[in-house]
């Protein structure tokens, strides 16, 4: 099954999502917590820095574009310094902001935390101070948010409602939301707000909801393992769902469908919990994102879960890369993350560094006997920018470009001997008697070459140079060849 997450997560799409909730700015205040006030029993918190961060529905909008989502935030704002906060963290991620509503009469719900360290031992928080109006929205309001649903739910593969019952995601917003996508055939994903009645999700698609939101809806302890199937059954047929999931914590989750699917999915390792704040945002979003790929409901929740653990060992909400999905994939498969690509599988990749500001250096050659003028030239090529990809010749355009005693080394084997240089982040095979149709996909922000070609005959230079792209030549290293170690190869051994 790993095999097939992997390859689900390496090829997620631009997948149009309709997010639709209760939109927060997080905001921390880090300090030295190391002494107690004379005045009370309380800490001093001296000062250091500060950080904002997406919270709520916010959060998820970017655990969803760092997934590769296209997704359309609605929802309400104050009109105030932390909406304009909002607005601009998520128009940083490339997410179209234009469909939130700025109200006058209403705070951006905002959470303020005080975190404090002390003996240079891990942050804690030391409190939390809530800016909000919990209260539902008002009908003018209403009335925007759901004709700016009707103006792009068309152009959605998905809808994601994410409820924190900060008053966005009232009665009337949730149900005509999910009836305009049940006209449109669009799948709803849900996660509830912690209220003791959940009939205005009735008709969703799926449920997402943790342990103690079970418990309070299903009225059952749900400590009890076997209480799980009875509390996913009695959702399923309240609410016309297609789908329960139930997040357990350190015990994985639970999913039940309509269709009879009933799968405990544990957790592969156990975590060290840091902050569970933020693990249910990335559940929904990975869901969501995984559904999107044509991940079935079992490959969906196994996804959820591994971001979910990985999302717990950081501190506050912070968006878990497909990059790092990958690697704990592999190394739960007891894998090491192969660093060789497809052409299409390295396109995707690539294009999530350039979206991060990363640079990305291109070099290609048969590299038949690694010496030591390789290692050089390979840590030249890594030191002009963020990110190297090596193109590898393969034996049938090595023996075309060399002469048929050539490579001395299967392909296979020089791509292993690449795998362990720590300078190269990834490495293809390319079987075309040059590396221009790779170049042409790959489109590089520097090319890189042996200093012994002039720029005008590195292949491929004209096109990086058009579009704003530079040629680096790596300086050689005298007396180092392949060449020149065949030939003392010939000289010591005849």
């Amino acid at each position: 099954m790993q095999s097939r997450l992997i390859q689900i997560v390496q090829s997620l799409p631009r997948s149009n999502v309709l997010l639709v909730g209760d939109m927060m700015l997080d905001k921390y205040l880090f300090g030295n917590a190391d002494r107690v006030s004379p005045e009370a029993p309380v800490l001093v918190l001296h000062y250091q820095t500060e950080e904002l961060r997406l919270g709520g529905a916010a959060n998820v909008a970017a655990m969803l574009a760092t997934l590769n989502a296209a997704v359309r935030p609605i929802g309400v704002l104050g009109d105030d310094a932390a909406g304009q906060d909002v607005i601009r963290l998520l128009r940083q991620l490339g997410i179209d902001a234009d469909s939130l509503l700025l109200a006058q009469d209403r705070p951006t719900t905002s959470k303020l935390r005080l975190v404090g360290a002390a003996q240079h031992r891990h942050a804690q928080q030391l409190m939390r101070l809530d800016y909000e109006n919990p209260k539902p929205i008002p009908a003018p309001l209403i009335a925007q948010m759901l004709s700016r649903v009707q103006r792009h739910i068309a152009d959605c593969c998905i809808v994601c409602i994410e409820d924190y019952n900060k008053g966005a995601v009232c009665e009337g917003v949730c149900r005509e939301v999910i009836a305009a996508a049940q006209q449109r055939h669009i799948p709803v994903l849900v996660d509830p707000a912690g209220v003791a009645d959940y009939g205005k999700y009735r008709g969703a698609t799926a449920l997402k909801l943790n342990r103690s939101e079970a418990q309070r809806v299903a009225g059952l302890s749900m400590e009890d393992s076997d209480q799980y199937p009875v509390a996913a059954e009695k959702l399923l047929h309240q609410l016309d769902l297609e789908a329960v999931v139930m997040t357990l914590d350190r015990h994985g989750a639970y999913l039940a469908t309509r269709e009879g699917e009933r799968r405990w999915l544990k957790h592969a390792r156990p975590r060290q919990v840091f902050d569970a704040t933020g693990a249910g945002d990335m559940v929904l979003a990975m869901l969501a994102a995984a559904r999107a790929a044509g991940a079935s409901w079992v490959e969906a929740v196994a996804l959820g879960n591994v971001a979910a653990g990985l999302e717990v060992e950081r501190f506050g909400t912070v968006p878990i890369t497909p990059d790092e999905i990958v690697r704990e994939l592999m190394a739960e498969a007891h894998q090491r993350p192969t660093k060789e690509r497809t052409c299409e599988q390295l396109v995707v990749e690539l294009a999530r560094h350039r979206a991060s500001g990363k640079r990305i250096v291109f070099t290609n050659g048969c590299f038949d006997l690694i010496h030591l003028g390789h290692i050089k030239y390979f840590q030249f090529a890594r030191q002009q920018g963020d990110v190297l990809v090596v193109g590898v010749n393969t034996d049938g355009s090595v023996r075309r470009l060399k002469g048929e005693k050539r490579p001395i080394i299967c392909e296979s084997d020089r791509l292993g001997v690449l795998e362990e240089l720590e300078s190269i982040d990834y490495l293809i095979r390319f079987d075309d008697d040059t590396p221009l149709p790779l170049i042409e996909k790959i489109r590089p922000d520097v090319l890189v070459k042996g200093a012994d070609y002039p720029k005008e005959e590195v292949v491929g230079w004209g096109l990086v140079e058009s579009y704003g792209g530079r040629v680096a030549l790596a300086p050689l290293v005298d007396g180092k060849s392949t060449t020149a170690v065949i030939q003392r190869i010939l000289e010591t051994h005849t």
